[in-house]
């Protein structure tokens, strides 16, 4: 510290020539003690060293520091020295002056969002409590086979190709595209190349780059209501006329005759989200039948079709004919886990040029180590081995959970869309109970449900009542005592 000084204030010294040299000292001190140089509540070197590294006589540094005490930066101490003072003279001058000549900073002024900028802030749902009792939507992150995904990872990384580590303009990893062609053809009967995948970072960049690239601003969409907030509020972003449509045991309800046409239809064909209703092929028709009409795109969103747990899981829509006008996507965030960031789509091949380059334009696409590995994770058949033993864990899970409503509430309780399926089931409350408020309660208390009137586009007296309550990243010990909570909550709320 002494020689660092020592060398600061020589330096200072050769520059500053004006006055008596005790008075240029005293300068170049101030100077250091302001400037940082030399922080509050530091020691000071002795007269005598100083006085010796500067090559000055001790009275010259005695003198400068003398001033310096009267200024107040420094402080003499009986026994210890002489020390800079915590607070400096312009600690107090700074305080007065800041109030009537800065102008304020920018985090103290108004600041204003864009229009869309602040809808999207007002509709904000994304949770920041992701996991436990009971989360909706969320797989059981620690059931995942990490080592075997890690040891793929690890092998990969020793010498990467260098077409690995730049951004890719093909779409996603050539591997995982060929790879993801082969399993979506057998378990999803989609059809499809591997030229026609896109790979996304999950469902919400795949929804931005649909709708950047298939409508304008102002064009009129259709989604399902209740449906997803966060497709909501990626089309609401874009400036898309977001119209909501109802669900029913078959599904969306479209309008045969529509007095503005759609230009892009969202729909959770498999598995509806939230409710659970499964989209009937008379229904799955009347689409296809309406998007060749009026040159609209459907967008299946397929997001956890995976987890059926009583006969076969239901086919896609993109798959039901041939050159369907269907944009198919997926992700695996509810197979493997979300923070991968892995989604896809599957474009019609007339598509596939545009789309590539408007991704590329768009986002950059990287993470090509970890798609290859997911590639080769895939191929070796630990995939679907996975989801086999989660089917069953998570089919164990909704057993349970449902037995527990039956239990304490009755069936009743139950929603009659809810399908044996996915990683959450709606348990339906009366009308007069405001499910937003029991939501409330039960996350002050540890307890992470979702209102069900949330999720609905039209107005909050049309919204049913109800909470989605996911069983799969909870065991059943955890799920008992969450669960009691949940009916004291309720209880408190009228019911």
């Amino acid at each position: 510290m002494r020689k660092l000084l020592g060398d600061h204030v020589l330096q200072r010294l050769q520059q500053d020539t004006e006055g008596k040299l005790h008075q240029r000292l005293c300068r170049c001190l101030r100077a250091a003690i302001i400037e940082g140089v030399v922080q509050p509540k530091t020691r000071l070197p002795a007269s005598r060293d100083l006085a010796k590294e500067i090559q000055v006589s001790r009275n010259t540094v005695l003198s400068a520091y003398e001033q310096l005490q009267a200024e107040g930066y420094l402080e003499a101490r009986t026994g210890q020295g002489t020390w800079v003072s915590e607070q400096l003279p312009e600690v107090f001058l700074n305080t007065a002056q800041e109030k009537q000549l800065r102008p304020l900073s920018r985090s103290k002024q108004s600041v204003e969002l864009s229009l869309r900028g602040s809808q999207l802030i007002g509709h904000a749902s994304a949770s920041p409590h992701q996991w436990g009792a009971f989360v909706p939507g969320v797989p059981d992150v620690t059931e995942f086979p990490h080592h075997i995904f890690s040891r793929i990872q690890t092998r990969l990384s020793r010498e990467p190709d260098y077409q690995h580590l730049i951004y890719s303009s093909a779409g996603g990893s050539s591997e995982l595209r060929s790879a993801l062609t082969d399993y979506l053809r057998v378990a999803r009967s989609v059809q499809c190349d591997t030229d026609q995948i896109i790979i996304t970072e999950g469902i919400h960049q795949a929804i931005d780059l649909v709708s950047r690239a298939l409508s304008d601003i102002g064009d009129r969409v259709w989604i399902e209501d209740p449906a997803y907030w966060g497709m909501r509020n990626t089309l609401r972003i874009n400036g898309l006329d977001i119209h909501a449509l109802p669900v029913d045991q078959d599904g969306i309800i479209p309008q045969l005759t529509p007095n503005q046409p759609p230009k892009l239809i969202f729909v959770t064909p498999s598995h509806q989200y939230p409710l659970g209703s499964h989209l009937s092929l008379a229904r799955r028709k009347q689409l296809l039948k309406i998007a060749r009409t009026y040159k609209s795109w459907i967008v299946e969103d397929d997001y956890d079709s995976e987890f059926r747990f009583s006969g076969q899981p239901y086919p896609s829509l993109q798959g039901l004919e041939i050159d369907a006008p269907v944009i198919y996507m997926g992700t695996f965030s509810k197979t493997i886990y979300p923070a991968l960031r892995i989604g896809y789509l599957v474009v019609p091949k007339a598509l596939i040029h545009s789309f590539r380059i408007l991704a590329t334009e768009l986002y950059r696409g990287g993470h090509l180590i970890e798609q290859k590995a997911l590639a080769e994770f895939i191929r070796e058949g630990h995939y679907e081995a996975h989801i086999r033993r989660m089917r069953l864990l998570y089919a164990k899970r909704r057993a349970y959970l449902v037995e527990l409503i039956e239990r304490y509430l009755g069936q009743d309780f139950l929603h009659e869309f809810n399908d044996t399926a996915g990683l959450h089931l709606v348990m339906k409350l009366p009308q007069h109970c405001d499910d937003v408020a029991v939501s409330s309660l039960a996350l002050e208390r540890g307890v992470k449900v979702r209102p069900l009137s949330q999720y609905y586009m039209q107005s909050h007296a049309h919204a049913q009542r109800g909470l989605l309550i996911g069983f799969a990243c909870v065991n059943e010990k955890d799920m008992l005592m969450a669960f009691g909570t949940l009916l004291q909550c309720l209880k408190e709320n009228g019911l």
